[in-house]
């Protein structure tokens, strides 16, 4: 960088310049405009503003030579590294981790916490499934190990997963119409037109059980099965889902969950 003196008939002004390389080509760019004579002369008390801008400069040089220096980092070939220790980090969920506070599942753990009172750390539970099922979908187990990689450690144990889709499972409704209404302070939401559709999963089990049943499964799966029906709005983004038994009528199950997205949206 270099001082630039930039004289008309009366007054004369000073800039802070510099030589860059843009497509190959040399240019001179405006690092920064110091001020007039006159207004540095009062600004610095009569001082000399000649001499201070060249000072000046060398300081803005000195810091810009200081970024821009190599640095040596020392190796030791005959080190050790720490067995079990770990070195690197998974922040990849952290853009997620914005959103996921925006949308407000943190307050909404909060108030289950508060219900019931439990003693492990919901908020972190969730998050982590969140953050996990979006990375990469697996396991409860796999999830617990992934989330094990991510810069903020979880605070919880594997069994305490599993405990906190119970309670998770009870405030479904809660849940759904919370995240709802958290979701129009994010973005506007297009009900105008709603969209329904149904699929199912199936389980490795041979007895029926509970909402697990046997019914027509998409996979052509000879296992019982349970049906998922979910409402998106008119941009595909999900409004709200039901889980019904997998014996089943599709078409039966939309009444049910219009009837509840009207009382509780």
């Amino acid at each position: 960088m270099r001082l630039k003196v930039s004289r008309s008939k009366n007054s004369a002004s000073l800039y802070v310049t510099k030589t860059v390389y843009i497509n190959k080509k040399e240019r001179t760019i405006t690092v920064e405009k110091l001020g007039t004579e006159v207004e540095l002369r009062e600004k610095l008390n009569g001082a000399d503003p000649y001499e201070w801008a060249k000072e000046y400069i060398r300081k803005l040089n000195e810091k810009e030579k200081e970024q821009t220096r190599k640095i040596l980092v020392p190796f030791e070939q005959s080190k050790i590294i720490p067995k079990d220790e770990q070195r690197s980090f998974n922040g990849g969920y952290l853009f997620l981790q914005k959103i996921y506070h925006e949308l407000g599942l943190h307050k909404i753990c909060k108030e289950i916490s508060q219900k019931y009172k439990f003693d492990f750390d919901m908020n972190s539970i969730l998050s982590r499934l969140i953050y996990s099922r979006v990375i990469f979908p697996s396991s409860k187990l796999a999830t617990y190990e992934l989330s094990k990689k991510f810069i903020e450690q979880p605070n919880f144990d594997l069994h305490q997963i599993y405990r906190a889709l119970e309670f998770l499972a009870k405030e479904t409704d809660f849940i759904q119409s919370s995240l709802y209404e958290n979701s129009l302070k994010v973005s506007k939401r297009n009900t105008g037109i709603l969209y329904y559709d149904c699929t199912n999963y199936f389980f490795e089990i041979e007895q029926e059980d509970g909402d697990k049943q046997y019914g027509p499964s998409k996979d052509h799966k000879p296992n019982p099965i349970i049906q998922m029906g979910l409402f998106m709005d008119g941009d595909g983004i999900p409004l709200a889902f039901s889980i019904n038994k997998g014996n089943m009528n599709e078409q039966l199950t939309l009444k049910p969950l219009e009837k509840k997205i009207i009382s509780d949206f």
